[in-house]
Formats: structure tokens, C-alpha cells, sequence
């Protein structure tokens, strides 16, 4: 077992986005991420789904899930799923330049300067505010820790259940 989130993430280039759409339904999709300061980003387009359904709810979850080819068993997957709050960055910014030159590290100066000139890409920041992880039969953590990195035994985390809406 990793021993914390970020060792978990290493080899993770991409994330499964799942998001609202306008009539209230799920909407799931994948996005390349960046992790800084623990919180994630991603840069998409416009022309998205989930950037137009990002811009009308701003709750979502991140989901991480080995694959499928490297796996030990199909039905006990190392998986880590995340609920977070989303903001957008403004286009621009020194925030958004700042953003720009880690996912240049990650993904490729040439990638992330041919986005940028399409001018409808935007980066989402996704700040977790619940979070879970199970890395096999009877292994279920939350997620915790002041860096909401580490992984909480469900007995010692005084959780019942998935938490969802008891943290903002």
C-alpha cells in the first residue's frame, strides 16, 4: 500500500472528473491534473462539458483508479475517490501563469502553449474537502491529515459512513 496520497498519484497523468449537468444529472469525463499545494488543477476548454457544468455547480469529484492491466484482482481495485470544491482561475493571472508553468513541467511547454493560444482553455482548481481510499478487500480509509494527504483508518477517523456535505 502507497504510503500516503501523493506516492499513490506518482505515475497518475490524468483523473476521472465527475460533475453536474443544468438538469442535476452526473457527468463523468477525464481531464490530464496537476497537484500543487493540495489542491488539483486541470486545463480544459470551453467547448467541455464539464467546464460548462463546472461553471454552474461548483461541487465535483476526482476519482484515481489503477488499471485495469496491472491490477491483482478486477474487483479490488487501489482506487482514491475525491470531493472538492471548484473555482476557476481567471485567464491570465499570475495565478494562472504560475499554474501554466507546472502543467508546462508535467506535460510539455509545446502541449500546454498550443492550448493557450486556443483561448478558450481555462484552469479549474478542485480544493478536497472529503475524500476516501480503498486499496483492497477490508482496506477503506478516509482521507486526512492537515495536508488532506494521509490515509485515516475508518475505525480511529470517528467516520460513519462517506461523509459527504459534513465538511466546506
Amino acid at each position: 500500500m502507497a504510503k500516503n496520497l501523493d506516492e499513490f498519484l506518482k505515475n497518475f497523468q490524468s483523473l476521472t472528473l465527475s460533475t453536474l449537468d443544468e438538469k442535476g444529472n452526473p457527468f463523468s469525463s477525464y481531464a490530464p491534473f496537476i497537484k500543487t499545494d493540495n489542491k488539483y488543477y486541470v486545463y480544459i476548454s470551453n467547448m467541455a462539458k464539464h467546464t460548462q457544468n463546472l461553471s454552474k455547480h461548483n461541487k465535483c469529484s476526482l476519482f484515481f483508479v489503477e488499471d485495469e492491466q496491472t491490477c491483482k484482482n478486477i474487483f479490488a481495485r487501489k482506487r482514491v475517490m475525491i470531493q472538492c470544491n471548484s473555482e476557476k482561475i481567471e485567464q491570465d493571472s499570475n495565478d494562472e501563469g504560475s499554474l501554466l508553468n507546472v502543467f508546462k513541467t508535467k506535460f510539455g511547454e509545446e502541449m500546454i502553449d498550443m492550448l493557450k493560444n486556443m483561448k478558450d482553455f481555462h484552469v479549474f482548481e478542485f480544493k478536497p474537502f472529503y475524500g476516501e481510499a480503498v486499496f483492497g478487500f477490508g482496506k477503506a480509509y478516509n482521507l486526512g491529515g492537515e495536508e488532506f494527504n494521509e490515509f485515516v483508518s475508518r475505525a480511529s477517523s470517528n467516520s460513519s459512513g462517506h461523509g459527504h456535505g459534513s465538511k466546506k
